[in-house]
């Protein structure tokens, strides 16, 4: 993706099933869990470097031993810090006491880190702020073992502050509206109150507290906690929680909107938010990696016993497509094939506008997640081509001869790496003037092999801002003097802000947008823009269900069409010589390309949850307010 955006998260719990000495037996190490979770977190590095956490239990430790441990880093390579961190501490520990070495219940007991339940956690800062109190996971500490709590999620909830309110109403104190706080302590406030229950219960039976300890473990209902918690959540989420005495659990939103898979065999569960992570890791075949079903939670008792629950009642399936598009790496067997079928769905449209001269036409992709699509728009390529060849050989069948058959036949796609991204620049001086030169060679290009007769077509993953395209990838193309460079997104045009976990909140830092309201002015329609921010501010006391959003009107006037050939001219500025055209996926198609995965709002404004037409509505009033405070 040329604009760089922050997203998403990446989580990952491992549940050992068998004692650490069966790990140390088997595999040299009662390290594995600690070992594999550093895979898991590096695998998945994709999903967040903005900080890293890592937290492990100790089951059934006796009272005064540690059996929390945690660790967090904000570090420029935070997985690698968190790791050597916890290296050194358990390195230390083996040399001071070298005893320790080969007996595993030393290790477990005296050892930081080496437990059987572990959480991972990789993160972009949406919110921008990136002090290490912001990084999961995060942890809710009590004397009562059991209501220990510990979260890490990928997710972002539209309605906080609503939700901070209702923990207020409940006699609560947050120290803060972070909606990872809100969420946490909300299902901390129904944890202490099962647990109280339980041990009033178990009173009334005769337990002695230390002899009810071990049946509140046993009789917790994870289940029933998490529905009454997440009966008001609205977001997009796949939640992760660890109870200090060995329950833990995955929770996925009702929409599906956030990704979370899982593995389980004889010696480990595991979940993660994306699938090829799991198959790596533990070797694990593609069809053994499930899909956790939007409303439920994976439970994981401290017996080992798991089930799979429904928390709430499942919505349409809207799946984040940007997974599928992006986000996710493209390793995963369904991603690689939706990819390139992103890229062959597009060719009908690219042919159009280079009039079906593959002769004289240069493709090549932005590096480096648009590679794959770049591989399914050649094949469509390749495949006209061949049609051509043939409709050329027919044609000339009655005086063709050998030379001329060869000739048609050694016409190849000719496919370049054109555009290279160069080492990350840092725009040191402040000017922007200085800037914008600097930020224009992010991009270099590969001189020589584009003649001023051809067309260039260069493919995207998507095109967000546009920024630098405009600034460095389309200023650097026009330097090889191309007849006509056509910019290819192998996603629709994002029009809308999303609101569960992409970091994509302002109206007017969409290309689309901008373009939208371009062509309003210039077709003297600005009263629209007036229209919809009236009908917007009449709605700011409405309850989310009864929230419509009249952003898509901004946009009702234009085709697609008039949109992105908009686009283009904003990509241009007066030194772009070539003619620029821009050509995006079509709603239709993405949906084709990927059809488990039909979560569209940030291309079509139909948002999964009701929270989303509001937030919509609140960006529209801060643009035309001149705000620039995020919509939720």
């Amino acid at each position: 993706m040329s604009d760089a955006i922050k997203h998403e998260c990446g989580i990952s719990v491992i549940r050992l099933l068998k004692p650490l000495e069966y790990y140390k037996e088997k595999y040299g190490s009662a390290f594995y869990g600690v070992n594999k979770m550093y895979l898991m977190m590096e695998k998945q590095h994709n999903r967040g470097q903005d900080g890293a956490g890592f937290a492990s239990i100790k089951l059934d430790m006796a009272p005064g031993e540690r059996y929390i441990s945690r660790q967090r880093s904000i570090a420029q390579q935070p997985i690698q810090d968190i790791f050597a961190q916890i290296n050194s501490r358990i390195n230390q520990t083996l040399l001071e006491h070298p005893e320790y070495a080969d007996d595993v219940a030393l290790q477990k007991r005296h050892v930081p880190y080496v437990g059987e339940l572990l959480l991972g956690h990789v993160r972009y800062g949406t919110f921008g702020k990136n002090s290490v109190e912001s990084v999961h996971p995060f942890l809710r500490q009590n004397n009562w073992m059991h209501r220990n709590l510990i979260v890490a999620g990928n997710f972002n909830m539209t309605n906080v502050f609503k939700l901070f309110d209702k923990l207020v109403e409940l006699g609560q104190h947050p120290k803060e509206k972070a909606d990872t706080i809100t969420v946490m302590e909300k299902i901390g406030h129904f944890l202490d109150d099962a647990v109280a229950k339980v041990y009033k219960k178990l009173k009334k039976e005769g337990f002695s507290k230390f002899e009810a300890s071990p049946q509140i473990a046993e009789r917790l209902n994870i289940a029933k906690i998490l529905k009454k918690a997440s009966k008001d959540w609205d977001g997009g989420y796949a939640m992760a929680g660890l109870l200090g005495h060995g329950d833990s659990f995955v929770l996925r939103d009702p929409s599906g909107i956030r990704p979370a898979y899982y593995y389980k065999d004889d010696e480990v569960v595991v979940i993660a938010s994306e699938r090829p992570v799991i198959q790596t890791v533990f070797n694990a075949k593609f069809e053994d990696v499930h899909e956790l079903d939007p409303g439920h939670a994976m439970i994981i008792k401290k017996s080992g016993a798991t089930s799979i629950e429904k928390i709430q009642e499942p919505h349409e399936r809207k799946a984040c497509s940007f997974e599928r598009i992006y986000f996710s790496r493209g390793s995963d067997a369904e991603i690689y094939q939706e990819r390139k079928e992103l890229g062959r769905l597009l060719m009908p449209e690219v042919l159009k506008h280079i009039q079906h001269d593959t002769q004289n036409t240069v493709f090549s992709y932005i590096p480096n997640t648009a590679e794959t699509s770049f591989y399914g728009m050649v094949e469509a390529a390749q495949a006209e081509l061949d049609k051509q060849k043939a409709d050329e050989i027919l044609e000339r069948r009655n005086e063709l001869d050998k030379e001329g058959l060869k000739e048609i036949l050694s016409k190849k796609l000719r496919t370049e790496k054109i555009a290279i991204k160069d080492v990350k620049l840092r725009t040191f001086i402040t000017e922007d003037s200085s800037r914008d030169d600097l930020v224009a060679h992010v991009y270099d290009v590969t001189y020589g092999v584009v003649k001023e007769s051809d067309n260039l077509v260069i493919i995207d993953d998507s095109i967000v801002r546009g920024t630098t395209l405009k600034k460095s990838i389309i200023k650097m193309l026009s330097r090889l003097n191309p007849k006509k460079i056509v910019v290819v997104s192998s996603a629709p045009q994002i029009r809308y802000p999303d609101c569960y976990g992409i970091d994509m909140a302002k109206l007017q830092d969409f290309i689309a947008f901008r373009a939208a309201i371009d062509l309003l002015k210039e077709q003297n329609k600005e009263d629209i823009i007036d229209q919809v921010y009236q009908k917007c501010l009449s709605q700011v006391d409405f309850e989310d269900t009864e929230v419509v959003n009249y952003v898509k009107k901004i946009y009702e006037p234009f085709t697609d069409e008039q949109v992105s050939d908009k686009i283009a001219e904003l990509l241009k500025d007066e030194t772009t010589k070539p003619e620029v055209s821009v050509i995006y996926q079509k709603v239709a198609d993405l949906h084709k390309a990927c059809p488990k995965n039909l979560g569209d709002w940030y291309f079509t404004g139909d948002y999964p949850t009701a929270g989303g037409n509001r937030v919509v509505n609140r960006a529209f009033i801060n643009y035309v307010e001149g705000n620039l405070k995020r919509a939720y």
